[in-house]
């Protein structure tokens, strides 16, 4: 029944962002997430990844017992009744704890209202004019970075470190992205996260974020700054992105800012192709060697992968965003262009 009553009242509080911007995500959660951090962070594994390993074998030993009861038919009125209690439990508890400790977060204001950023549809034109000062960006910090400096990254003790550091930087300009107690692991299922199509997470449970340490190492800033920027309480994949933007645009680190617009012009030119597909390719020739290189090594990563589960996990994935207040499902993603418009129409193109 406490389960049950708790449950409610979650629901009900998610229906008024104001209150949860307020009193959740500006006063209970940054409590919570950092008990969380100072009691998991010290830790060199995943905590919350061997949480995930537990419950799945549960979940199987509970399936094996199910089955075995059907083939020995040994299935009563009192058994049903026992495992549909357990299942009912099992939810609520999962339920009441993920919006609880983290979940409720969907339903805040976010960081437009924090900016005052006027967010809503933008035009091609505006499209165009982002995508082509992402590509100036991503050209330019591609003629800075070296191969030493990305493989440098391979050490993921210098690249949460350095994460870390990017946050100090944009929390003397933005406040609220102030981070402390750092909680940043490698994922120890990231070779099966490249199957399931994963490159990092975040555990409501535990407060640790993820990174999966296998793909390609310029890409790596910008999904731990994206895994902080859930830990901060962005818990909208556009959001965390935006936060990501943040962070690694005001951080002094060439392979940073590459890798935010090389992520970056990935979501521009995939807004583009739903317009225009034939412009695509007009920006793609004006890449700088290095980008189109990587571009090749990116494309040839996930291809060593494909299989036919991807698709049914993305789908599911999809289906679990679009319950969270981003109807858009996976696209949800690149809709961190409409942030960047708004923001570049209100502080120049300079900002981006």
């Amino acid at each position: 029944m406490l389960l049950i009553v708790s449950a409610i009242a979650v629901k009900w509080i998610s229906l008024f962002p104001s209150v949860v911007e307020k009193y959740y995500t500006g006063g209970l959660y940054p409590v919570i997430s950092k008990i969380q951090r100072i009691l998991f962070g010290w830790i060199p594994f995943s905590i919350g990844d061997l949480f995930y390993g537990f419950l799945i074998l549960v979940i199987l030993v509970k399936t094996m017992q199910f089955i075995r009861a059907v083939v020995k038919k040994k299935l009563n009125r009192q058994y049903l009744l026992t495992g549909l209690k357990q299942v009912i439990f099992f939810f609520l508890f999962v339920y009441v704890f993920f919006y609880g400790l983290w979940g409720l977060n969907y339903s805040r204001k976010g960081i437009a209202h924090q900016l005052g950023l006027k967010v809503e549809k933008y035009s091609r034109h505006e499209l165009d004019t982002l995508t082509t000062i992402i590509v100036e960006r991503l050209n330019q910090y591609a003629a800075r970075v070296t191969d030493a400096q990305l493989d440098s990254f391979r050490k993921k003790k210098r690249l949460f470190t350095q994460s870390h550091e990017a946050f100090k930087y944009a929390g003397v300009q933005y406040p609220f992205l102030k981070y402390s107690s750092r909680s940043l692991k490698p994922s120890l299922y990231s070779y099966l996260g490249n199957y399931l199509g994963f490159q990092g997470y975040y555990n409501p449970f535990t407060g640790e974020g993820q990174v999966n340490t296998t793909v390609p190492p310029f890409i790596e800033p910008f999904v731990a700054c994206h895994e902080i920027g859930h830990q901060l309480g962005y818990a909208r994949e556009n959001e965390a992105n935006f936060v990501a933007f943040l962070a690694c645009r005001n951080y002094p680190s060439d392979v940073f800012r590459y890798s935010l617009y090389f992520d970056l012009y990935y979501y521009a030119v995939s807004e583009l192709y739903i317009i225009d597909s034939a412009a695509v390719p007009v920006y793609d020739k004006r890449l700088h060697p290095l980008v189109k290189k990587h571009q090749a090594e990116y494309v040839e990563f996930y291809k060593k992968y494909r299989n036919p589960v991807e698709p049914i996990i993305t789908a599911i994935y999809s289906q679990y965003l679009k319950a969270n207040n981003q109807p858009e499902g996976k696209r949800t993603y690149n809709r961190v262009i409409a942030w960047l418009v708004a923001y570049y129409k209100k502080y120049g193109a300079g900002a981006v």
